[in-house]
């Protein structure tokens, strides 16, 4: 158990308290898979962006009867008062804001030292690390669930080498989790992060979004939301007529980078801006990523480029280049909207994470008849986590007659 301070456990009780309140979908599960006891004694160890809503999904986890150990899946989204309230509330949990790398790493090994029956993970950390020294922590292993695109990129990665030791869930691909949580949640809570970390506004403006994936799509649709003129950058052709034909100008970099006023990279892949683009943006430019990891925006460019590097404000650095123009990095290039802000809104986490228990679930009754590759969600977890959703909202759809069904499988 490695936390900060203890002393933060009410505070941080009071946020998961707060969330819980907003997320009827996992109150529903919870009392379900307490019936049924799928998880009772087992061991699950979690690596996640360490804040309220996902503190709900480990409370859930526990109360339906699992040992949970927790951990955060970047240094700078973990939040230290819901570490302690997790830990007040029954919980392993090792994790701190703002971790080393070593102790980064640490903290993933103590969390696996429980030699879990299933994990989740947000990234493919967790995966890393039973893949190469710590391969006898997977003894117990029967397969776990992946977050994020970028972690299952890796995992599809793995298998394709043949290398993948056990099998995992692709959770991200599942419709209840990237139509809503990557496009509506990255979408709101970016721009929580931008707004709350600059106090600028963003009417006006020219935001160059990098990518036009689900993640993409809501940045770009928030931004224009709040008046934006909206600039995507894309590799990928069709994504690119896409953007077109949803009313945004499509550009390379080389070319947004003399336009933009606040840039958002969220393509997954690395390099995204780099020296030659700083060189020629405007004074006072923004820079911040919405990717899982801070590789998009070329940081080791950025410091070797400017004249002179100071902090401005809380989470932004401003960098001075030789052109005399400044700057300003967001939240060291890690996710904007949970270095900076809260992430993702309880009402949409309430899908993703119902997706994620539902999904271990599974992964717990057929994963010891799974082959070592990556699956996709099962249908049926899908439609089971959006019926509930209606049914929170008290909505009712229309169900197709016999004859409907016999006309639509017709031939």
């Amino acid at each position: 158990m490695e936390i900060r301070d203890r002393s933060l456990a009410q505070a941080g009780i009071d946020k998961i308290n707060w969330v819980t309140a907003y997320m009827p979908v996992l109150a529903k599960l919870e009392q379900e898979l307490k019936a049924e006891g799928v998880f009772r004694g087992k061991r699950i160890a979690m690596s996640i962006h360490l804040e309220a809503k996902t503190a709900r999904l480990a409370l859930l986890l526990k109360n339906a009867g699992a040992e949970v150990a927790v951990t955060g899946c970047n240094p700078l989204s973990t939040h230290d008062d819901i570490c302690a309230g997790l830990v007040e509330l029954g919980l392993e949990v090792n994790a701190w804001y703002d971790a080393s790398p070593s102790e980064y790493e640490r903290h993933l090994i103590n969390t696996l030292s429980i030699m879990p029956d299933v994990i989740i993970d947000d990234g493919g950390d967790l995966v890393i690390l039973l893949h190469g020294k710590y391969k006898a922590l997977a003894e117990n292993l029967i397969g776990g669930c992946e977050e994020t695109t970028t972690g299952i990129q890796r995992l599809c990665a793995r298998e394709g080498d043949g290398c993948l030791d056990f099998p995992m869930l692709a959770v991200n691909n599942a419709r209840c989790k990237h139509l809503f949580d990557n496009r509506y949640g990255t979408g709101q809570s970016s721009f929580d992060g931008i707004i709350r970390t600059t106090n600028l506004i963003i009417a006006g403006k020219t935001v160059v979004v990098a990518g036009f994936g689900w993640c993409g799509k809501g940045i770009a649709m928030r931004a224009k939301g709040l008046g934006a003129k909206v600039v995507i950058t894309e590799i990928d052709s069709v994504k690119a007529i896409e953007a077109v034909m949803e009313g945004f100008e499509v550009m390379t970099m080389d070319e947004a980078s003399t336009i933009g006023d606040v840039f958002i990279t969220v393509t997954g892949c690395c390099d995204v801006i780099e020296k030659r683009h700083f060189s020629q943006m405007k004074d006072g430019a923004i820079l911040c990523n919405a990717g899982h990891f801070d590789s998009e925006i070329n940081i080791l460019h950025l410091k070797e480029l400017s004249t002179k590097i100071e902090k401005r404000r809380k989470n932004i650095v401003g960098y001075s280049l030789p052109s005399g123009n400044t700057v300003n990095l967001l939240a060291e290039g890690r996710l904007v909207n949970l270095a900076a802000a809260d992430g993702h809104p309880a009402e949409i986490m309430d899908m993703s994470f119902a997706i994620q228990a539902l999904s271990l679930r599974h992964m717990l009754l057929e994963g010891p008849k799974m082959s070592r590759k990556v699956y996709e969600i099962p249908k049926e977890i899908d439609e089971k986590v959006a019926e509930i959703k209606l049914s929170t909202l008290g909505i009712e759809v229309d169900k197709l007659t016999e004859a409907q069904e016999k006309y639509i499988k017709s031939f």
